[in-house]
């Protein structure tokens, strides 16, 4: 057998760094994008207004926004309500087929309008659980994305108790993780790329590795909740690159774009854990006592939390506002 052969069998043989990283870490698709989820063979997939604004745009979905007007033309709605109603049902129509190529669990996002209005949140969350329970999807399978905003963890820690899981995304600061584990909410989304994305503007720098913000911002919360035994997951989220990916091992979930996991599937480089529950119960950590004001004030000192956590809602809200235009133009 010669030298070649040889080699190709022992690259054969060595995972890849997405296998490899499933070794730890739940991988998560980050996308609405069906195709690419069953490429990757995930546990979960996430979506939010902007990743759905953008795949019912595409030629293969078109037909799911087709379906699901032809089927609520009898709602008796009209106007604002009636393209709600169709968003609502679109949404929920993309998380069932999700689910079945994912044998998890799929998030769905609140409207970002929506993100400082506690019960407007709790009720647009009880209407999309009942819309998939409707369509026989159990509870257990759904989480229902609420921003990290005072009013978003309020109305979460109240859907909790409901037993609908929430995920709290546009979460950029340890005030904001810490309420959202003394809320019991299931799942947070730290947003890695994001917080990167701020320094690097601010401090006019890029960064690499274990020195990356939006990494350190994660293992600090990593390390708080297994410190203190909370039982909210942590998904590091919005990644620009594979070195933020590699750097963040072992946490609870990741959520990954098919761009970077197509990356991460092409490469056979090693790569070792970094979050590790067991070292981090032996971290130097003080708990953080929070009330409303304490928390506002924390958060509010964090120039970056509090611009990029206003951005992100502008922007869902944005994107929210062109898939309702779009809609009804299809009407």
């Amino acid at each position: 057998m010669n030298t070649i052969v040889l080699e190709k069998e022992k690259t054969e043989k060595k995972l890849n760094q997405l296998d490899q990283l499933k070794q730890f870490t739940k991988v998560v698709a980050d996308t609405g994008d069906f195709e690419s989820i069953k490429e990757f063979k995930p546990q979960d997939a996430t979506t939010n207004p902007s990743l759905i604004f953008a795949a019912v745009q595409k030629e293969q979905y078109a037909h799911l926004l087709e379906e699901v007007i032809a089927n609520r033309k009898n709602s008796g709605l009209s106007g604002a309500a009636q393209i709600e109603d169709i968003i609502d049902h679109l949404l929920v129509q993309f998380g069932c087929d999700i689910l079945q190529i994912v044998p998890g669990r799929v998030s769905t996002e609140t409207d970002a309008r929506l993100s400082f209005d506690t019960q407007g949140s709790i009720n647009k969350a009880r209407q999309l659980i009942q819309l998939y329970e409707k369509r026989g999807i159990d509870r257990e399978h759904v989480l229902i994305k609420v921003a990290s905003t005072w009013e978003g963890i309020n109305a979460a820690e109240k859907l909790q108790k409901e037993e609908i899981n929430c995920n709290l995304t546009l979460l950029f600061s340890l005030p904001q993780a810490v309420r959202c584990a003394e809320a019991k909410v299931q799942l947070i989304s730290p947003f890695v790329g994001r917080i990167y994305d701020w320094y690097k503007a601010a401090n006019k720098r890029d960064y690499v590795g274990a020195e990356d913000p939006g990494v350190q911002s994660v293992q600090e919360i990593y390390t708080y909740y297994k410190k203190f035994g909370y039982r909210t997951e942590v998904m590091g989220a919005s990644f620009r690159n594979t070195s933020q990916i590699i750097e963040l091992a072992g946490c609870d979930l990741l959520t990954i774009s098919p761009e970077l996991m197509k990356e991460l599937s092409e490469s056979h480089e090693p790569v070792e854990r970094k979050l590790d529950p067991e070292k981090a119960k032996n971290a130097d950590v003080r708990k953080l006592e929070l009330d409303e004001k304490k928390f506002r004030y924390l958060v509010n000192d964090n120039a970056m939390a509090t611009e990029k956590t206003a951005e992100g809602i502008r922007k869902f809200a944005a994107d929210i506002v062109k898939r309702e235009k779009f809609v009804a133009s299809k009407l």
